[in-house]
């Protein structure tokens, strides 16, 4: 089984990357774009893979393969931000540790799965860290960034990088892949629509009852909203479980992190006046403070996404366009959407959803806020007050 095998519906560019692992066409840096759940990072792990693969192929078995798909080869480093950015002080010291000669492999692999977080072009300072990197790249070092689309990359940066553009893999596509890899053909398909190309989320709806329940909850929700009180309801549940979803991961994060910091620092930290443990201590916090509000934002994206694709139904639906719907289990509710507002009312209310994303994720505006404004411009017409 080669490192290639896994990814799906990116056959156009798969025969790019094979020739560059071979040689042919080789350069330095690399931008990988695409929506998301196309497999950026999926990519991008099996491209850096290949890269180091003692045949130039992936061929998946040699030392160098099983390295690379395990994430423990030494010489590809992995840089994911749980925050809002990549920090500058942190991309100093990678654009340093890069330089260096590889230990056992071919190349000395960065790959940045969220290139989109180096700043912006008024705040360009961690991206001109990484730029100086790709401008003057030193002979062994090849840096891989990920992100949803050119624009969101710096363009000094997109500029002077190879750009790769990854595809939505189609319903047909996943299901196929599932099925391949033990899922009951039922589940494969329902997974596959439910994701809307997301392969990482169509794993998850299958293998995952709790996520499976936490997206039935979320997509039931539009035919429910018809008073303000069930508006203001809805916002605070909505919120409420992305909070318990993010808790469940955050807990055991966190405890393993400070865990670490205390065997850093050893008997230092019962000194209750080592400036230096509780200068680390509250730096600690504070980017797990940072990394826990991500994760909140990041699941409730998810969420609205989910929502989306209900509305979306509701205009097929309204507009006799054929095919399965993406809540096809649904499909009772979504009939009542459709028949109380018409389909211009419903790219309205699909525009609300985007708005809502876009005052947290862009404007900072506390997501139960955001989320109520969201919810109230959803409601049905001709519902109660």
């Amino acid at each position: 089984m080669s490192v290639w095998d896994d990814l799906v519906g990116q056959e156009s560019v798969l025969e790019t990357l094979r020739h560059a692992a071979a040689g042919e066409g080789m350069t330095h840096a690399w931008l990988f774009t695409g929506p998301p759940g196309s497999g950026r990072s999926n990519v991008a792990r099996a491209f850096a893979t290949a890269l180091q693969c003692e045949s130039r192929t992936g061929c998946g078995t040699c030392e160098a393969c099983r390295l690379g798909i395990s994430g423990s080869h030494p010489d590809i480093k992995w840089v994911k931000s749980e925050t809002s950015v990549l920090y500058v002080d942190d991309m100093r010291d990678l654009v340093q540790a890069a330089a260096k000669f590889p230990s056992i492999g071919r190349w000395q692999i960065v790959v940045i799965e969220d290139a989109d977080r180096l700043g912006t072009p008024e705040n360009p300072r961690t991206g001109n860290a990484l730029l100086k990197a790709i401008e003057e790249p030193t002979p062994k070092t090849v840096w891989l960034l990920c992100a949803p689309t050119r624009a969101d990359v710096l363009p000094t940066i997109a500029s002077r990088s190879r750009h790769v553009t990854l595809s939505t893999p189609t319903g047909e596509q996943i299901t196929d892949f599932l099925v391949r890899t033990g899922i009951d053909p039922t589940v494969a398909s329902f997974a596959a629509r439910a994701s809307q190309g997301h392969i990482g989320r169509a794993r998850a709806l299958c293998v995952d009852e709790g996520t499976r329940t936490r997206r039935r909850e979320i997509v039931s929700l539009p035919a429910r909203l018809t008073s303000i009180g069930s508006c203001m309801t809805a916002a605070t549940n909505l919120n409420d479980l992305a909070k318990e979803e993010t808790e469940a991961i955050t807990v055991e994060t966190e405890q393993r992190e400070l865990k670490d910091l205390q065997a850093i620092f050893g008997s230092e930290r019962k000194d209750l006046a080592s400036r230096s443990y509780r200068a680390a201590l509250g730096s600690l916090e504070k980017l797990q403070k940072q990394k826990a509000k991500r994760r909140v934002l990041d699941v409730i994206d998810r969420a609205l996404m989910d929502l989306v694709s209900v509305y979306r139904d509701a205009i097929a639906l309204a507009v006799g366009a054929p095919g399965l719907l993406v809540n096809e289990e649904l499909r009772g509710d979504v009939a009542v959407l459709a028949r109380a507002a018409s389909p211009e009312q419903l790219v309205r209310m699909i525009d609300a959803i985007f708005t809502a994303r876009e005052q947290m994720l862009e404007f900072n505006v506390p997501p139960q806020l955001a989320l109520e404004s969201m919810a109230v411009a959803l409601r049905l017409p001709g519902g109660r007050q």
